[in-house]
């Protein structure tokens, strides 16, 4: 008799699973991006929310909550109802370098308080500079950065943005000291350096490349290990003397903990569905983004992976957000 009941009530979860997901979604469905506007985290949220729009039925909104180093957004969509209408822009930063860096005082459990949908995309980080710089190759830099240690500054989306931790990392393997200045989002950022406020950037290409094709920047080297296929003359730090350096950002797709597998799995589907789309994805690889779209259990994996190639990355470069 115990078994019996047990039987249907596991049947009944199963047959209310199902109708959750064919149900949804019936409503407009928030992404929320820890950062501000004019970033690649913008391309990449704009380009996911089209995507899912078209596929779904229902408007995708993206919804800007910067600050904290994306742990302001991340606090606020873990306490958001777990019914598939709060979805949350995941990326290097908020999910593997801000454990690192933050601890016991991190808001969030990147682990337990998110369950992930799938990885999107994985974005070269590129070190910049503007077009009228004297320096035309990362040697340049470096070499400048040495004779005149703590006087060429670059800048950063803010404390602990993927930026910041990219620069943070090659100084400390090319053994410089540059000064970090951080900002309020890419935008305001890239004026700066295209006026010549500051000297250098280490930041997402697709948030570089619409002045990389203007002229306004020149990108000295790729972080990730192969050069990308939109710059492919530029060449990569490991290859420019830094052997086995490697840095990208990545962004993914995840939302609160207690969503139903079958919404999950149903955003998964369509996300991946979207990124075959030349039409859908036509910004994100204009821009110099590798498209993903893995499972959930395919992101978990690499979201723990890469947690801890960055705790080491921390510990060795000393890096703080003070």
């Amino acid at each position: 008799m115990k078994n019996t009941s047990k039987l249907l009530l596991c049947l009944l979860a199963a047959i209310g699973s199902s109708v959750v997901g064919a149900a949804y979604p019936e409503r407009s469905i928030r992404l929320v991006v820890p950062f501000a506007t004019g970033g690649t985290s913008e391309i990449v949220a704009r380009s996911v929310a089209s995507m899912l729009t078209t596929s779904l039925g229902q408007s995708v909104y993206v919804d800007n909550k910067p600050g904290g180093a994306g742990n302001i957004a991340m606090e606020e969509v873990k306490r958001a109802s777990p019914d598939g209408y709060t979805l949350m822009l995941g990326h290097v930063g908020t999910l593997a370098v801000n454990p690192a860096l933050f601890g016991k005082k991190l808001p969030y459990d990147p682990n337990k308080d998110f369950a992930p949908v799938t990885l999107v995309a994985k974005v070269p980080n590129v070190i910049a500079v503007s077009e009228r710089s004297q320096y035309k190759t990362l040697g340049d830099l470096v070499a400048d950065a040495k004779k005149n240690p703590g006087k060429i500054n670059y800048g950063s989306a803010g404390n602990g943005s993927a930026g910041h931790l990219a620069m943070e990392y090659f100084c400390s393997e090319a053994g410089i000291d540059l000064v970090h200045v951080p900002y309020k989002g890419s935008g305001p950022m890239l004026t700066d350096l295209i006026g010549g406020q500051i000297q250098a950037t280490f930041n997402g290409l697709p948030s570089l490349m619409g002045q990389i094709k203007g002229n306004a920047l020149r990108p000295l080297a790729v972080g990730s290990l192969d050069r990308s296929k939109v710059l492919p003359s530029v060449p990569t730090i490991a290859e420019s003397g830094y052997k086995g350096f490697e840095t990208s950002q990545w962004y993914g797709i995840i939302v609160p903990a207690g969503t139903p597998q079958p919404i999950i799995d149903k955003l998964a589907q369509e996300i991946v569905k979207g990124l075959k789309s030349k039409e859908d994805s036509k910004k994100m690889l204009e821009d110099g983004a590798v498209l993903v779209g893995d499972t959930p259990a395919q992101f978990a994996s690499f979201i723990k992976s890469e947690q801890r190639r960055w705790a080491k990355v921390v510990e060795k470069a000393k890096i703080t957000v003070d």
